[in-house]
Parts: structure tokens; C-alpha cells; sequence
């Protein structure tokens, strides 16, 4: 998805060519279908190959990803995920600092 966000419009082959350590390129087609049918991509026939777009952008698709993360992993709470992710070996002062600012901010 990244790849497709970055470019907007991209083909099979262009994908297959920037994937690090990528499958084979059947691999990456198949792929590419089951995004289509699940409603994250759509395509574009132009000739015999097809262009793929994005449907939704990453923000709008990033948040459908951790409503899905929270209602799977967290019983739907916000705080459960949080104290997740502020276990204090993975976060420093400055995150901690960064949060904080932002809960003040979204309190007023």
C-alpha cells in the first residue's frame, strides 16, 4: 500500500520492482487482487495491464486499521491501548513529554 500511496497510480510491475526482498511477481499480483476485493485498492485497465489506485489515503485507512487493532486486541479501550504502548522500556522522555501535550491540548 505504501507504494501505491506514494506513487497514486502504479502498475503490478513497478510495485514488483520496489518491494525489498520481493516474492515472485505472480506472488504480488495475487496480492494485489485480494486488496482489490477487500476495497483498499482499485484498478484501471490500460491494455493488456492494469493500473492500480488507492482507494482510501493513509490517514483515513491507518485509522480504519486501529479502530479494527482496538475492538481485536483491547475490548475497545483507548486507555488498555495506551498503557500498551507506554511501557517505559520502549518510551523515552520526549514521547512521553509529546503525549502529555497533546492530552493537555485535547482537554481544553
Amino acid at each position: 500500500m505504501e507504494i501505491v500511496w506514494r506513487h497514486g497510480r502504479t502498475t503490478a510491475n513497478e510495485i514488483h520492482e520496489q518491494l525489498p526482498d520481493a516474492p515472485s511477481y505472480s506472488a504480488v499480483r495475487a496480492l494485489l487482487a485480494v486488496l482489490v476485493t477487500k476495497g483498499h485498492l482499485r484498478h484501471e485497465r490500460d491494455g493488456k495491464r492494469y493500473i492500480y489506485l488507492p482507494v482510501a489515503s493513509p490517514e483515513k485507512a491507518g485509522k480504519s486499521a486501529l479502530r479494527r487493532l482496538l475492538s481485536t486486541f483491547f475490548n475497545n479501550s483507548p486507555a488498555d491501548l495506551v498503557a500498551t504502548l507506554l511501557d517505559p522500556k520502549e518510551t523515552d522522555d520526549a514521547e512521553l513529554a509529546r503525549i502529555k501535550a497533546m492530552l493537555n491540548e485535547r482537554k481544553k
